[in-house]
């Protein structure tokens, strides 16, 4: 098997298996209505930022060192519960991205109460099912999966989630014509250890993010892949500067090693 995976044949066999295996999904993936308007609306945002800056807002204890009221008025991408902090904002982020089926699961009314624009993963449409949703009010249903390491330039077809929201939300970014992202919040680094993807239920307040009630007591969530996420950062960086795009990392004392360091504040 060690001679198989490191044979140049390998990445062709395994891409093959993963679309025999996932044939079945294909139809409804690009052909059922919510599919069908999500691509509509993701045709319609092509490069609709083009050359523009926009800042990706993770989710990190460092957002209680950041002055947030400096991103009013700028492109923001918002990434699963950051909605928990818009009362305190004043404002609201540009546009909203989840994908872990977890969170989706258990914060699905709260999604579907948003009116923003947002991005989900095609997994999780089974959750909104029966929340009688008009069609404008629907998500945007990406076509995100766990397989296929590859950035997407073109976020219509399949995407990788590269085990992490941030790396979606960059794929996105690109697909808008974002020219310049800045990193925010993105600390990549967690109190609660344990192994990858390891399904756990919060015992108390949660450590790990800007909100004590991020994953609260009783939230069932999946401890970071961060090598893994890693990864797939190294693939957002070089495709965007293959592009002439660039992405900097102004996450406050923030330990992700990826990226350009910059300070925040310079960035106004």
């Amino acid at each position: 098997m060690q001679n198989l995976k490191s044979s140049s044949v390998y990445p062709l066999l395994r891409d093959t298996y993963i679309w025999l295996r996932d044939l079945p999904q294909l139809p409804g993936a690009y052909l059922h209505p919510w599919r069908r308007e999500g691509i509509r609306r993701l045709t319609a945002l092509k490069d609709i930022h083009k050359g523009k800056r926009a800042f990706i807002i993770g989710n990190g204890p460092s957002l209680k060192n950041t002055d947030m009221s400096k991103l009013k008025g700028e492109i923001t991408f918002g990434m699963n519960r950051i909605y928990l902090m818009f009362p305190e904002l004043g404002f609201r982020t540009t546009y909203l991205s989840v994908v872990n089926d977890l969170v989706i699961e258990q914060t699905a009314a709260d999604l579907a109460a948003l009116d923003m624009p947002k991005f989900l993963t095609w997994r999780s449409r089974k959750f909104f099912s029966n929340l009688q949703l008009s069609t404008s009010n629907l998500p945007t249903f990406l076509y995100s999966t766990y397989d296929s390491p590859r950035f997407s330039p073109d976020v219509r077809g399949r995407i990788w989630e590269g085990a992490t929201v941030t790396y979606v939300t960059m794929q996105l970014a690109f697909h808008m014509g974002i020219s310049e992202v800045y990193l925010i919040g993105v600390d990549h680094n967690y109190d609660t250890k344990g192994k990858p993807n390891t399904t756990i239920t919060s015992d108390g307040d949660d450590p790990n993010h800007f909100h004590a009630g991020y994953f609260g007591k009783g939230f069932r969530w999946q401890l970071p892949d961060l090598e893994t996420s890693e990864i797939a950062y190294r693939m957002a960086r070089q495709a965007y500067e293959n592009a002439g795009r660039r992405i900097a990392d102004a996450t406050v004392g923030g330990k992700l090693t990826i990226f350009e360091k910059v300070d925040f504040n310079a960035i106004f």
